[in-house]
């Protein structure tokens, strides 16, 4: 999940290396010096815009959480009410600040023996899910190489810790009641500063190390720009030990894990406030347990993605997954705390097939290339033998190598597909709090900005790989993520 760059990549989740429908043989990868820095990950240089994107974030991205969390506590989820009262005197700056709960001992630990708990579960419990879970692949798998020639090995237990967590929610709310199950609503603005803690401890940990102690000193990369090395990270792997992975922890564990529980907090609230739970909320708790179960089923896949296999780690994830991704992506929820909307039932329906629908699509787009990159294109897609555009590169060596872009399935229809069925769910989530207010809209605005860009610059890269061949593809498959529009 890059959480500011992805579903977070996204959830949200997970995306590939790039949107790039291509095989090719492993013998045909090189990681050279040239390689790594025309290629891999992060940018060696930076220019203005690119340093003013990173000053911009530093600043504004915590104003931005801490904004729609106080317009829900003060303002009943109105984004324009507060600017509303300061711009009249109505109320100040101040006043606001004031009114805002502040750190507590019960929330920090909380949040201590959350982190602890999550540690523990991803360090000591290795997976036994694999082990009588069919089509699941788990415990110890190897990752990509990375630029430096490594190739690292993580322990796949995610599924498992969701399971467990979940398992022991579940006991305590209707056996045990050692804690209310409100508690993560009860306790949600104070959890925030904890969460900002982590986030900006953990980044400026990892910062620290690769100056200082870096797990493989040739896969750090320095700009010479502290701003962008603390966001964007220096450190490709940062490790602790053999086994204890900074992207991967954090990417998946403990924010999105969390996500499923601080949706059914906020479904408790309802529950406690109102004395029923809408459908609009038993729709958000489901499609979103149905993409963070995605992820954590397909957890070995995420290996191959953006997160683990180009970006570096810094405070674009430590933070990102630690406060953004739980606080934003849960959205949906907390407004439906505060507006308990009761859908039609047809409408419902209607919200809970576009849901189903995109995740079909994401997934089966995704599938379908991740079938045609193992098989080198020896493989059946929707029935057929795959349609493909054969194309060349060379690479940083000089050396030219061959791969094929996959033109059939969902890669037919467009482009960028998969994206298209993120999108289809992103706006399912929205679209179960009704329309009454912008704010649980956030959510679609910014994937749609995020995968419209991420589209484009996975084409620059493409265009520049492949050259003519490129050209040739977008003749055969004009559209990017609608066909017939864009």
């Amino acid at each position: 999940m890059k959480p500011l760059g992805k579903r977070l990549e996204g959830p949200m989740a997970a995306k590939p290396q790039s949107n790039d429908p291509q095989t090719k043989s492993p013998g045909n990868i090189t990681f050279g010096k040239a390689a790594t820095q025309g290629q891999w990950g992060r940018a060696w240089e930076v220019d203005w815009f690119s340093l003013a994107s990173v000053i911009f974030l530093l600043l504004f991205a915590p104003f931005i959480v801490y904004y729609f969390i106080m317009a829900c506590d003060q303002y009943s989820c109105s984004l324009t009410a507060p600017l509303a009262d300061i711009a009249t005197g109505r109320a100040r700056l101040s006043d606001i600040w004031a009114k805002t709960p502040p750190v507590t001992t019960k929330a920090a630990q909380i949040y201590v023996a959350w982190v602890t708990f999550q540690v523990l579960l991803y360090m000591l419990l290795p997976d036994f899910c694999h082990k009588f879970l069919p089509g699941y692949v788990g415990g110890v798998q190897e990752g990509a190489m990375t630029p430096a020639g490594i190739v690292n090995k993580y322990e796949i237990n995610g599924l498992q810790a969701w399971l467990i967590t979940h398992l022991l929610w579940f006991v305590n709310c209707y056996l045990l009641a050692c804690f209310s199950p409100t508690v993560i609503f009860d306790n949600w603005i104070p959890l925030l500063w904890c969460a900002n803690i982590l986030g900006y401890a953990v980044s400026t940990f990892a910062m620290i190390k690769g100056y200082f102690f870096p797990t493989d000193a040739r896969d750090c990369k320095f700009t010479g720009n502290f701003f962008y090395n603390y966001m964007m990270g220096v450190e490709f792997n940062p490790r602790i030990g053999k086994w204890f992975d900074f992207k991967l922890f954090f990417n998946g564990r403990p924010g999105i894990v969390a996500w499923t529980l601080i949706n059914l907090s906020f479904a408790a609230k309802q529950q406690e406030l109102y004395g029923h739970v809408t459908n609009s909320m038993v729709l958000v708790n489901v499609l979103q347990a149905i993409y963070v179960l995605d992820f954590f089923w397909n957890e070995t896949w995420y290996l191959k993605t953006i997160d683990i296999c180009h970006d570096h780690f810094g405070w674009y994830l430590g933070w990102g997954d630690c406060v953004w991704l739980p606080y934003l992506y849960t959205l949906q929820g907390l407004y439906l705390v505060y507006h308990p909307v009761q859908l039609p039932t047809r409408y419902s329906l209607g919200v809970l097939l576009l849901g189903l629908l995109g995740y079909y699509i994401f997934r089966m787009a995704n599938h379908q290339k991740d079938l045609f990159r193992r098989t080198d294109g020896r493989c059946l897609i929707w029935g057929r033998k795959p349609k493909v555009i054969e194309c060349s590169f060379t690479s940083a060596d000089k050396q030219k190598h061959h791969s094929k872009l996959l033109v059939s399935g969902f890669w037919g229809v467009a482009r960028h597909f998969n994206y298209t069925g993120d999108l289809m769910g992103s706006l399912a989530y929205c679209l179960a709090c009704g329309g009454g207010h912008l704010l649980p809209y956030f959510y679609i605005i910014y994937m749609t900005v995020l995968l419209t860009h991420r589209c484009l610059r996975d084409e620059h890269r493409c265009a520049s790989k492949y050259g003519r061949d490129w050209d040739r593809y977008t003749a055969a498959v004009p559209y990017r993520l609608l066909p017939g529009i864009f």
